[in-house]
This record gives C-alpha cells, structure tokens and sequence, in this order.
C-alpha cells in the first residue's frame, strides 16, 4: 500500500518570493527572489553563494534555453543587484519558467521549487561525467526553517530534501530521480543566546519530518505545473529520449 503523505498546512509567510521579470536576448526571463534578511545560514549546492555561510537573500532566475555564459555566479549577482538585493546571498539557475513554481508549508517548514524535467534521469548511470555542469534544466529547491540547525544538521536536511524530490517526482509520474543541474538552498535561523540548536533533520525528526513533507509537496506541484497532463508528458518524454540519443547516452 503507497503512503499515505498528509496534506500541507498553510503557509506560515517566512517564506515569501517575489517574481521579477527581464527582458534578456530577446527573450522575457523571470526570477524568483526571497528577500530573507539578516539572521539567517544557509547551505546550498548554488553556483553563487553556495557551501554554508550568512546570507540574507536568495534569487532563482530563469536563463535561456541555449544559455552560453561561461560566468554564471557573476550574472547571478548582476541580475541580483537589478533585483535590489544587497550582500551575501544564494543565487540558482534554471531554464524552467519559474512562473510555475510550487509552494508549500508543513509545522512551520516552507518550500518552494521549480522543476524544469526536459533532460532528466537517473543519479548513478554508466554515462562518463563532465568536468563542466550540463545545460540548464533543472530542479530548484528552496527551504526555510524558522530554527537554528548545526551544521551536520544542515547538511542532513539537503540529504532530507532530495530524498522527498525523488519521491515526488516518481509520485507524478516521472521515471528519474532528478536532472544533471538540480540545486538546492536549505535556509535555518542563525542560533542566538538561549536557542534550541536542532542537531538532526533526518526524514524521522521533528523538523526533518516537516521538511521532506513540505519538500514533497512543492516539488509534485512544480512538476505538475510543468506538465500537467499525460498527453503533454508523453510528447516531452520523446523529446527527452531523441535528446539523449543524439547525445549517444
């Protein structure tokens, strides 16, 4: 019997974006951006910002198709400071309209991703890796927790977190456990005199639990949002299987 996942609690607000739009080659590109502020680490795989650190904002912008840059942390931050954010910050990219983003909240826990799934996959394949990262598809995820986590902690969240996206995704029908470019922020309180600093966010602790579970939820939506029916995913996988033919993959 398929488990049962509990439906999502309403957003709490920690976790606001607010869409940005650009007009770029051409083309109108958007962007999400959360303006966090101070008192807050984060971990992340991002190209800009990422490791762990202090940062008080985080941008997922949406680039072309084709996108050539061979910069991409110094156009995350350009396109930072025309969105008005200032100091550290996590910047993610993607080729997915980021318009169809999902978003979701559990026990405080809120998350938001965007799934771009035009060239996804499995993580271990016999395929040789590249010493350079593949074109932009990509799933974001973005999580904000209004506790402070230690820094094993934090990593055990991003573990927690992509877990719950491979199980969205087989959840909406995808036969992949992601793409070659997924990203993702996990964003936890900085600890202050007299805080509670969580030591575990493993899927079975408190506050791993509500992450997987709001992770779960907004990764499912995003996807959905991106094609959201049968006839529309069946078209987009023969695309995705020419392309890895081509690719000789």
């Amino acid at each position: 019997m398929p488990a049962v996942i509990p439906p999502p609690r309403p957003a709490s607000g920690l976790l606001r974006v607010r869409e940005h739009v650009r007009a770029e080659d051409d083309e109108r590109l958007h962007s999400l951006l959360w303006r966090a502020g101070d008192g807050w680490r984060m971990i992340s795989s991002a190209v800009l910002g990422g490791g762990i650190g202090e940062r008080s904002w985080v941008l997922n912008a949406q680039v072309s198709h084709g996108y050539r840059r061979t910069d991409p942390d110094r156009h995350l931050a350009e396109l930072a400071r025309a969105a008005g954010a200032h100091g550290p910050g996590v910047g993610l990219m993607t080729a997915a309209d980021v318009r169809a983003y999902g978003h979701a909240c559990d026990g405080g826990v809120e998350a938001v991703a965007t799934a771009g799934l035009g060239v996804r996959g499995w993580a271990a394949s016999p395929a040789e890796g590249t010493a350079v990262a593949a074109r932009p598809g990509t799933v974001n995820i973005l999580v904000a927790l209004p506790v402070a986590l230690t820094d094993a902690a934090l990593v055990n969240a991003v573990a927690t977190a992509t877990e719950a996206k491979v199980q969205a995704l087989l959840a909406a029908g995808y036969d992949c456990s992601g793409t070659p470019t997924d990203a993702v922020c996990v964003a936890a309180r900085s600890p202050r005199a007299d805080d509670e600093v969580h030591a575990f966010a493993g899927p079975r602790s408190l506050w791993g639990a509500r992450l997987a579970r709001a992770v779960h939820q907004a990764v499912g939506t995003a996807a959905r949002h991106t094609y959201p029916t049968p006839e529309a995913r069946a078209a987009e996988t023969c695309v995705s299987d020419s392309y890895r033919a081509q690719r000789g993959s």
